[in-house]
């Protein structure tokens, strides 16, 4: 049986491969050190995915609770597009994030990342009301769900929505299904949006209007990834901790932010084949929860 990682300390983890099936993932999350982990629970670029064997998410629970990887997170499909201006889409996007729902419920996942979507040129406020209306959707097709859908902070490319935060907070406002959304907070996305997390004041700064926005008491998961592009790109580049253009400062800020203390942080950053550069990161964020910041 797999072994609970040794230590305590900050609750980082990574995104980990399911390949070979879900319980691989926590065998590569203990091996990288992991104390939370995120998966796919189906191929990530596919609509449909094998349904659910009983006996596998069973194996797949006790392995992480044996683990103490908690809490657990799934990543839902890139296909999925709630705000799309193409009916049949938003149909099958709806219908697809039912069945992640009912995937995490299985699984024993209490969190799925979901991007909020793009207008495809229909405008913020017709893609801001189709996402809300499909969130809502898929809510009263799984209303015995135990699954929070955490609306991810985007980077801005193109017609993507959620890169201001405004966006996550008319979501919020419009959905009836409200009590079953949260937040993801994408580090690498925040940046890539135009917002601060580099320096002090504005660190302070960006967390302050997100909380205006939406609450921080809302962000469930973090995504801990530096970027390889510059603040304000409106480009989706991850890079390794400490390595891009957030640098050490910025995670410094984030591993010492008390508001933030108790919320999982998670790698989605590059990876090698021998997963070096996971347990590196990891190391890293571990190091870095010890300064405190000083820009």
């Amino acid at each position: 049986m797999t072994k609970r990682p040794t230590g305590a300390g900050p609750l980082v983890g990574a995104h980990m491969s399911a390949a070979g099936g879900l319980s691989r993932a926590v065998e590569r999350a203990v091996a990288a050190g992991c104390r939370t982990l995120q998966v796919f629970t189906k191929n990530s670029n596919q609509w449909a995915g094998k349904p659910v064997d009983p006996v596998e998410a069973a194996v797949f629970r006790d392995a992480a609770a044996q683990a103490g990887l908690a809490p657990l997170v799934s990543h839902s499909a890139y296909l999925i597009n709630l705000a799309s201006p193409d009916p049949v889409v938003r149909a099958r996007s709806a219908e697809a994030l039912v069945d992640e729902i009912e995937r995490c419920d299985a699984n024993g996942i209490p969190f799925l990342v979901l991007h909020p979507g793009s207008h495809g040129g229909d405008g913020e406020e017709a893609g801001l009301d189709r996402i809300a209306r499909g969130l809502d959707e898929a809510a009263a097709k799984t209303p015995s769900s135990k699954a929070t859908v955490l609306l991810e902070t985007a980077a801005g490319q193109g017609a993507c929505l959620g890169h201001d935060f405004a966006h996550l907070g008319a979501i919020l406002t419009r959905a009836d299904s409200r009590r079953r959304l949260a937040l993801c907070f994408d580090t690498c996305h925040v940046h890539a949006a135009g917002y601060d997390v580099v320096s002090r004041t504005g660190w302070r700064a960006t967390l302050d209007a997100l909380d205006a926005a939406c609450g921080l008491g809302l962000v469930k998961v973090i995504h801990a990834n530096d970027s390889k592009k510059e603040r304000g790109c409106r480009v989706d580049r991850h890079e390794r901790i400490g390595h891009g253009q957030i640098g050490e400062q910025g995670f410094v800020n984030l591993m010492t932010e008390p508001a933030f203390a108790d919320v999982p942080k998670i790698l989605e950053t590059p990876k090698d084949e021998e997963g070096r550069w996971d347990r590196e990161g990891l190391a890293a964020l571990r190091k870095l929860a010890r300064r405190k910041g000083t820009a």
